[in-house]
């Protein structure tokens, strides 16, 4: 390939990737759910015929994106080629071939130009309800979460199937936005199509079989280079969560080899009779994730680069099977990353990031009127960040999700859902560990029924018995907390009430600092002063 083509081909790639971009903000501008629209809890990306991801939206979560790198082949094994037509949009929330738990909708869409299939299109987001349980970890199984769909047609040749449509509307509480996001999702697979054809139209190409040689070689071979780079050997990590009712240990092991990087999980405790179980499509995504973010973050993110990481785990809570209930699958899989790269710091000393409050602090409000009041029911879900760790020469980010990467839901946006009234939502002062380098703050926030309600809650919070550890020498983060407004002290996950009149009090956990805080400036500790981070005792 001479120079000419080298460029023209760049410039493609990049073409591409304003293709899957436009995708995805096509599903934040007409998506129902704030958790999609506010939040970017979602994933787009283009595939080549054989299944492979040749582009991801920069918009999207790790979760999202490198699970649909491996459920597109999923759908492909499900359904034959001679039964895939132009127009079809096919769907799941199967969590052992989507993305771990059934709240989040994937679909895939054949890419056709004339007759001749040339790709796919995918997207997944989260939908506020799928009915069962609710979103929370007091399943049993994943038969009490939700209605599961199998891989199946949500539309063909153009046709909505109505059949689903109507068990949907009979099976979740939420039905106009749910459904409202189905459509969002058909419309960004949409949306990518149509922009892909006319690409190729205006290059004059057939299909994406050379830009797609194009990506993954030049992607094989940046990989290759980078993982000549490190160091090999074997380095083994162990992390304590808070678990549900009792701590569940996490153990990793991750080899550097020549070829590649292995990561096994053996060694972690086994599945949960709870709802915090980890399929592990879920985790290779997070575990591929922490790796790439250390060794290539810089190197674009599809199947060639992620062939480079290898997962496994017998059965254990890191890779449970069905029928495990799975549904708050996030809390232990956003600890997988702090996990592995505890490992990985020992390969690449005083280079990696300290411990941060990682798990989404998600809450799920069930709101109603109380007896005998006027008013509203109304399902609202709520995503917040607690602190990350802090970084090798600079202090951690606070109030930020790491590794999920989804953004802060406006109160604004998350008052208006439902009839409850957020009264306080600030950063928390001393919840970053010391270190020459702070670990960033968590937040407190307070939430409250509108007037003459009262609601139900799940709690999905973590780091309240374990903080976020330090590195180097560097103090813990601060734990969390979940009460009410008069002290009452409330469980870290399950469904549980607060009545009319109170508010509920959540204090995020911080991240782990990293040095030894000794070591720390004394302009650095008198910003810290000035911006109120700590007080001056501290």
């Amino acid at each position: 390939m001479n120079q000419i083509d080298e460029i023209r081909m760049q410039v493609m790639w990049n073409r591409l990737i304003s293709v899957v971009e436009e995708q995805a903000l096509t599903l934040l501008r007409t998506a129902f759910s704030t958790s999609v629209r506010e939040a970017g809890d979602l994933s787009a990306g283009v595939f080549d015929q054989k299944g492979r991801m040749l582009a991801q939206a920069v918009t999207g979560t790790p979760g999202h994106v490198n699970t649909m790198a491996e459920a597109v082949l999923h759908f492909i094994a499900e359904i034959p080629r001679d039964e895939m037509f132009p127009g079809d949009t096919y769907v799941t929330n199967d969590p052992w071939k989507g993305t771990g738990h059934l709240h989040d909708i994937t679909m895939v869409s054949p890419s056709f130009k004339g007759n001749e299939l040339i790709g796919f299109f995918a997207c997944t987001a989260h939908v506020v309800d799928v009915g069962g349980r609710g979103f929370g970890a007091d399943g049993k199984s994943v038969y009490e979460e939700g209605i599961q769909i199998p891989i199946m047609k949500f539309a063909e040749r153009g046709n909505v199937n109505k059949d689903l449509i109507r068990i949907l509307r009979s099976n979740i509480r939420e039905p106009n936005q749910v459904i409202g996001d189905f459509f969002s999702l058909a419309a960004c697979n949409d949306v990518g199509h149509k922009r892909l054809i006319e690409m190729l139209n205006e290059i004059k190409m057939n299909n994406l079989d050379q830009l797609g040689e194009f990506i993954f070689s030049r992607t094989h071979s940046a990989m290759l280079e980078r993982i000549a780079s490190l160091p090999k050997g074997e380095w083994s990590n162990e992390m304590l969560t808070d678990g549900y009712d009792e701590p569940i240990n996490l153990a990793a092991l991750v080899q550097i080899t020549k070829d590649g990087v292995n990561i096994d999980f053996s060694g972690s405790n086994d599945m949960s009779r709870w709802g915090i179980n980890v399929p592990l499509i879920y985790t290779k995504a997070y575990a591929s994730y922490a790796i790439k973010c250390v060794v290539a973050p810089d190197i674009p993110n599809n199947s060639a680069s992620l062939a480079f990481f290898n997962v496994s785990s017998p059965v254990n809570i890191l890779n449970a099977e069905r029928p495990a209930p799975v549904s708050l699958r996030h809390v232990i899989g956003h600890m997988v990353p702090d996990l592995v790269l505890g490992a990985l710091a020992k390969a690449l000393p005083g280079q990696i990031l300290a411990e941060g409050a990682a798990a989404l602090w998600n809450i799920h409000i069930s709101v109603r009127p109380i007896a005998g009041a006027d008013g509203r029911r109304a399902e609202v879900l709520m995503f917040n960040s607690g602190g990350m760790g802090a970084r090798p020469g600079l202090d951690g980010l606070s109030s930020t999700a790491f590794p999920s990467g989804v953004h802060t839901m406006p109160i604004e946006a998350t008052e208006q859902t439902g009839p409850i009234v957020i009264w306080r939502k600030e950063l928390r002062p001393g919840s970053g560990g010391a270190g020459k380098y702070r670990g960033g703050l968590g937040q407190i926030i307070e939430i409250a029924p509108a007037a003459d309600h009262e609601f139900d809650f799940s709690a999905m919070f973590d780091r309240i018995s374990t903080p976020a550890r330090g590195r180097d020498g560097g103090g813990d983060g601060a734990p969390g907390s979940v009460a009410l407004d008069d002290g009452t002290k409330l469980r870290p996950k399950g469904w549980q009430q607060v009545p009319a009149g109170r508010r509920l009090v959540l204090q995020l956990p911080g991240g782990g600092g990293f040095g030894d805080p000794v070591k720390r400036s004394p302009e650095a500790k008198a910003q810290d002063v000035l911006k109120g981070y700590i007080s001056e005792s501290n």
